[in-house]
């Protein structure tokens, strides 16, 4: 009896988050549950667990923070179905911010085609300028063009560009569309000169 007790607590070990405590019984018996089935689909774990944390550190109640977590884990098997089984959680991260400004599970993949991984840094600058104020077709738009030319750190310094834009009275979309079309044409002209600014 007492060797199967311990098997049984062994068993339970990855469940024993010692971080769940902060969350009510019945709530964290449903957030373990939860986070089984997204680590049984081959989800991030952590992302999960965050934000049952955070929900429980702002003291949301056990409804709010379960239908939380069971959203984002929602979420990220929409991103890890539109971006590949390959994708990071990084990026499953970035693609659930994606979505949740207002991209759809094509774009994620079209991203994905279009650009050599990772593709964390496109997913986040288009959850960021939609953020900004940006039309989130103008910024598909954007980023779609963009992808497969633009370094990571042009995207930032395109990020940066349009949210100046925007605080200097430019319309979102105008202001994306311009810079765009800038950030795209240097991008064409350093890969037609390598080496050359």
């Amino acid at each position: 009896m007492i060797l199967l007790a311990l098997l049984a607590v062994v068993a339970q070990a990855p469940t024993q988050d010692p971080r769940y405590q902060r969350l009510d019984p019945e709530t964290r018996a449903r957030v373990v549950a939860i986070v089984d089935s997204a680590r049984g689909a081959g989800l991030p774990s952590e992302p999960i667990i965050q934000r049952a944390l955070e929900g429980s550190m702002k003291n949301a109640a056990g409804d709010r923070i379960v239908a939380a977590v069971r959203r984002l884990a929602v979420d990220l098997g929409t991103a890890r179905d539109a971006l590949g089984s390959k994708a990071t959680s990084p990026e499953l991260e970035a693609g659930v911010a994606a979505l949740r400004a207002g991209a759809t599970p094509a774009t994620l993949t079209r991203l994905r085609d279009l650009r050599k991984p990772p593709v964390t840094m496109a997913l986040a600058v288009l959850a960021d300028l939609v953020a900004s104020g940006v039309p989130a077709d103008s910024a598909t738009a954007a980023l779609l063009v963009l992808a497969p030319t633009v370094r990571d750190a042009d995207l930032v310094e395109f990020r940066r560009a349009v949210e100046r834009d925007i605080a200097l009275g430019a319309p979102p979309a105008s202001a994306t569309s311009v810079r765009a079309a800038a950030a795209d044409l240097n991008a064409t002209g350093r890969n037609a000169q390598p080496g050359k600014p």
